[in-house]
């Protein structure tokens, strides 16, 4: 297949998918952070100050699905920020609330809630057990169904001697360090008003088993990718257990277990501001360790005209993506790509990356 053929074929599929999607015609978007402004998990916002004002998604994106009820700032008020950084399958999220009743002190299940759910491959369909058109067992549904190939974080805001989230799913590890973390800051008590600022970041799972993380597969995320994520509020204002509404963004209540009824969301590059106007940047895959040969990939940025490649071992190229062989094994020590356009020049070299037998 040709490599347009292929692009197109690619666009279709994900605008197929897309359009399965709750919302159609609505995308938001999720802000890239540069490599080195990654956000620390502390329950603070200056790290997100770096991130556009129409990235947030307020309180006017939500509809109270269930109870019809229409949303107030005065008694409800939330800002939602995403992102995520190249090369990291991880989605970051950063939500500001303001309530007029805080509903947090009970151990079990009653507390104000930031129900968050990802589908991550846009696989789309059902992920509970009871939205299945062919239900399973009560356990198979659970253990081999629920929450498997997309995920339903319900996010206590905020969590007092609790998990930090309750994983609605057959694999509670999700909810754990080294696949998600959350920090928080407050100053209410129960029962009072009060702003609320909750940072996490969530792993996104193509498929995520009640096993355990051996056999998971975690969610590619790459750079104008679309992904399916939505949310809703769960609001407790201490009315005996009875929430005051279920505001959601999707604005289709089973958003909470059908990933085809979540919403659009694209995995943005990077903010022009933060880069060159020409950054230099190759990888390499070995096509043929016996024959020592290898393919060179240019990933450099901006208005390119002109590439050299020097190989490390008295050879060079010009083309943009040469495929190289090596005479001799060795570890080539320095692998360097220079780029020149209309807007300057830059050059990136590896050290030791490029080893041969």
């Amino acid at each position: 297949m040709r490599k347009t053929q292929a692009v197109l074929l690619l666009f279709l599929l994900t605008a197929a998918a897309a359009s399965a999607l709750e919302r159609p015609g609505v995308e938001f978007k999720v802000f890239q952070f540069p490599a080195a402004m990654i956000p620390t998990i502390d329950g603070s916002t200056g790290d997100w100050d770096i991130v556009p004002d129409d990235y947030a998604i307020g309180i006017g994106e939500l509809r109270d699905t269930v109870g019809n009820n229409p949303t107030n700032p005065k008694d409800l008020d939330v800002t939602v920020k995403v992102g995520w950084v190249k090369g990291m399958d991880k989605l970051y999220i950063l939500y500001e609330a303001y309530d007029d009743f805080w509903e947090f002190d009970s151990p079990g299940g009653r507390n104000d809630i930031f129900e968050l759910v990802v589908d991550g491959d846009l696989s789309g369909g059902p992920f509970i057990n009871d939205l299945r058109a062919e239900k399973l067992s009560a356990w198979e549904g659970y253990s081999r169904f629920q929450g498997v190939h997309a995920q339903n974080y319900h996010i206590c805001t905020p969590a007092l001697d609790k998990s930090w989230a309750l994983v609605w799913g057959c694999q509670p590890w999700i909810g754990r360090l080294p696949w998600s973390n959350a920090a928080y800051s407050y100053d209410f008590r129960q029962g009072e008003s009060g702003r609320l600022i909750l940072e996490c970041w969530i792993t996104p799972f193509d498929y995520a088993p009640h096993e355990g993380p051996d056999r998971s597969a975690v969610s590619n995320l790459v750079e104008n990718g679309l992904i399916g994520l939505s949310w809703a509020i769960i609001d407790y204002d201490g009315h005996e257990g009875k929430s005051d509404g279920f505001y959601n963004l999707s604005h289709k209540t089973t958003m909470y277990g059908n990933a085809s009824d979540l919403v659009s969301f694209r995995l943005m590059p990077l903010e022009e501001h933060f880069r060159k106007p020409v950054e230099a940047d190759w990888d390499f895959t070995v096509i043929d360790m016996d024959r020592r040969t290898v393919a060179f990939h240019d990933r450099s940025y901006g208005n390119i005209t002109k590439w050299h490649w020097d190989f490390g071992d008295g050879t060079t190229s010009t083309e943009r993506n040469p495929v190289h062989t090596y005479e001799k094994p060795g570890y080539y020590t320095v692998v360097v790509l220079t780029v020149e356009g209309p807007e300057g020049r830059a050059r990136f070299s590896r050290p030791w990356d490029v080893a041969v037998k």
